[in-house]
């Protein structure tokens, strides 16, 4: 419990003292966002604010996670694929981020090409618990065994995940703030279930969250820009995949699927009738619409995150 504690506080002040050069890097080399044309109107005034902060959040993250497990003792096996995972889908966000630097607009790689990225990189985890768990998952004290399905299913979870947190990013703060409930959440499950490294890693990321909010809340002074948002999304299915709560993800990670599903309806609903189911998807842009602060749906949606986790973390004691 100490060393989680020391990975948070770790983790915290690094991301706070890297973010500080790093911010004016990115200043002195204009790299900037570039905002959609079918974006809010309000988002025009964001346009060349530095992107790419996912670097010293992912900097952060594996910094305190490798002196963290290396001091108490952890840097096992799933300690290293988490920690590679991790590396590489932030470096599939960065490369994404730098060609829409490169072409002067938002557009990066096409989504088939940062699929088949993230599908391969999914595979890295997957193999890995196949050869420790089988293809068995669990749910609290139940398990449930998905035979061939296991592979596409482990995939998925991380694929998704990753997807699911990179469309929560739209708003100035609401990726981090979301993110701090799903990650303590999946932090303390994995913990309680005897996954050390999983939960160790989960702190880090809280503490990389909590620091990263100080330059990204509103007016964001940098956007974490897919190099985060991708990355982070990953690690989050992965530490469900490695800490045996794949289906509780589903709760804990419930904004990033309300999210992902608010787009799916969207384009679903547009191609079948013609008409939208909401004023702008993802869902955080529809209650912008609406009137409401950034502020205030940031607020919300992570008072909901919380929520949510809380109600995995009951749920996986229960079962």
């Amino acid at each position: 419990m100490i060393m989680i504690a020391v990975a948070l506080l770790l983790s915290m002040v690094l991301c706070l003292l890297f973010g500080i050069p790093y911010i004016d890097f990115l200043k002195k080399k204009t790299i900037g966002q570039y905002i959609l044309d079918v974006a809010p109107e309000a988002h025009a005034k964001k346009a060349g604010t530095p992107t790419t902060g996912g670097v010293f959040i992912i900097a952060a993250i594996i910094i305190a996670s490798i002196i963290t497990l290396l001091m108490a003792q952890k840097m096992d096996n799933s300690a290293w694929i988490i920690i590679i995972t991790l590396l590489f889908m932030a470096l599939a966000g960065f490369q994404d981020d730098y060609l829409k630097i490169k072409g002067h607009e938002n557009k990066g790689l096409s989504p088939r090409g940062k699929l088949i990225r993230q599908i391969l990189i999914a595979l890295i985890p997957t193999v890995y618990a196949m050869q420790i768990y089988g293809t068995i998952i669990t749910l609290g004290s139940k398990t449930f065994d998905l035979g061939f399905l296991y592979p596409l299913f482990t995939v998925f979870v991380v694929t998704g995940a990753s997807n699911a947190y990179n469309l929560t990013d739209g708003l100035d703060g609401l990726a981090a703030a979301t993110g701090i409930p799903a990650f303590l959440a999946c932090g303390i499950i994995a913990f309680s279930g005897g996954h050390n490294a999983a939960a160790i890693v989960s702190a880090t990321v809280i503490g990389a969250l909590i620091g990263f909010l100080k330059y990204n809340k509103p007016k964001a002074q940098v956007f974490m820009g897919d190099t985060g948002s991708l990355a982070l999304g990953g690690l989050l299915g992965t530490l469900a995949v490695i800490g045996r709560c794949e289906l509780l993800l589903a709760l804990f990670g419930g904004i990033f699927v309300i999210e992902t599903l608010s787009v799916i309806l969207q384009v679903t609903s547009f191609k079948l009738t013609g008409k939208r189911i909401f004023k702008m998807s993802p869902i955080h842009h529809h209650f912008e619409l609406c009137g409401h602060s950034e502020t205030r749906i940031v607020k919300e949606f992570t008072f909901v995150s919380f929520i949510l986790a809380a109600c995995a973390v009951i749920l996986n004691f229960i079962l």
